[in-house]
């Protein structure tokens, strides 16, 4: 983490100050502006750079020992890593969107995506570069676990996303993707099953949307080991999402006229395979119980 004095963020670090030693040796004057710079430049540019109090005296040119020296490398990564982006940037301009500049002049007007993607947070979980979507394909959110809570239980982002995608993009499709090693459904199967509602974990009342899920994990594979219990309730807790975008009047009244399809998907990146499914909506409300019959599945690896 970076220590920088307070007091050396509230002017520009060219203006004033006397040459003093960095490193044990005596700098000109012009090659310590030269290093202020690059690393004001460096702070400036780099957002993810943390501070911390530092009750020894101002100016980036005191003399630096020890791990003040670790301190200047690692807001010099931090500079990488922005520069690593900026060039990902400028080569997507490029190669994507000069190339095909109508397509995004298109865009810039106007969205109508055919697919609203519900994926988890994880990073090793993209769904752009995993299924190959490009701009304009899928309305996205993302959240941990994948979960989409039940009509009743209130605003979230997630049904938000969802009411805009529905009722203002009129998307046909709605793909709900899973992934093995997921940390959201290890901490809710992990979980005592008394729950107190006082908590102030935001991640234990969050994951607790996929209760039910767990509930017929337990029920189901009791006999397995834990790891391989959590690896059931991944796929499992697709299942009760799907049951639960039917809790919204306008996504059930769309899927029941057959202009909104359900999918489930379930991402292994250990093996690198993909797994999809597609709910059968006459079969799942068949004789009024709310049960997942799906149809379509495939296997891609």
């Amino acid at each position: 983490m970076a220590a920088l004095a307070s007091t050396s963020l509230s002017k520009d670090p060219l203006s004033g100050g006397t040459p003093t030693r960095i490193f044990g040796s005596q700098l000109k004057s012009r090659e310590i502006r030269q290093t202020q710079l690059r690393l004001w430049t460096c702070f400036r540019s780099n957002t993810g750079v943390k501070l911390k109090a530092s009750a020894e005296p101002p100016a980036l040119t005191q003399e630096i020992k020890g791990d003040k020296l670790g301190s200047i490398v690692e807001m010099g990564s931090g500079c990488d890593l922005f520069d690593e982006m900026k060039n990902r940037f400028l080569s997507f301009k490029k190669h994507k969107y000069m190339e095909n500049l109508e397509h995004f002049q298109a865009l810039s007007k106007s969205q109508a995506p055919k697919f609203m993607v519900i994926a988890c947070a994880d990073s090793r979980v993209c769904p752009s570069n995993i299924l190959g979507f490009q701009p304009g394909d899928a309305f996205m959110v993302r959240n941990v676990a994948n979960l989409v809570p039940a009509y009743e239980s209130g605003p979230s982002e997630t049904n938000a996303a969802l009411e805009f995608a529905v009722n203002s993009l009129e998307v046909e499709n709605i793909l709900i993707i899973g992934h093995s090693c997921c940390g959201g459904i290890r901490a809710l199967m992990s979980m005592q099953d008394e729950v107190d509602s006082g908590s102030s974990s935001f991640i234990r009342n969050w994951v607790i949307v996929g209760k039910n899920a767990k509930q017929s994990t337990k029920a189901a594979a009791s006999n397995l080991s834990f790891d391989q219990q959590c690896t059931h309730c991944e796929k499992e807790s697709i299942n009760c999402s799907l049951l639960n975008l039917l809790t919204y009047p306008w996504i059930e009244e769309r899927v029941k006229k057959g202009v909104l399809s359900l999918h489930g998907g379930y991402y292994d990146f250990v093996d690198c395979t993909f797994e999809k499914w597609t709910l059968d909506y006459k079969e799942s409300i068949m004789d009024g119980k709310n049960r997942v019959v799906v149809k379509d599945r495939s296997f891609w690896c």
